[in-house]
């Protein structure tokens, strides 16, 4: 079991920006597709974007069409943090965001692991 923690919420005015990050301590997150998730109370749970495994896939990046070009994917350069940045927030923005790990390697589904999740308040 891969013990995710976010971190990196908080609270913002709309047209800010956060950079949420996902770690797994002594683990090499290169291994898993890791994907971010956003959940609103009474509302289904939202995939937002992925990032492919780098030691079994292309490590390519895909984004929900709701967080395309505002939202960007990334990982480290030693593979054990992925980063959720986040530019010109919106109100309806406002979530507990969490990643998951596939442990496929591929962002289609598989997501065993998931962190605690992080707050993200946009609000003026």
């Amino acid at each position: 079991q891969v013990p995710l923690v976010e971190s990196g919420g908080g609270s913002v005015q709309p047209g800010g920006s956060l950079r949420l990050s996902c770690t797994a301590s002594g683990w090499n997150l290169g291994y898993y597709a890791i994907g971010w998730f956003r959940q609103v109370p009474g509302k289904e749970r939202e995939g937002l974007a992925c990032i492919r495994a780098t030691e079994r896939n292309d490590g390519s990046a895909h984004y929900a069409d709701s967080v395309k070009g505002r939202f960007t994917i990334s990982r480290d350069y030693d593979k054990s943090t992925v980063y959720l940045q986040m530019d010109n927030l919106k109100p309806e923005d406002t979530a507990v965001y969490h990643c998951a790990a596939d442990k496929y390697g591929t962002c289609n589904g598989g997501y065993d692991d998931w962190g605690q999740g992080t707050r993200v308040t946009v609000s003026s």
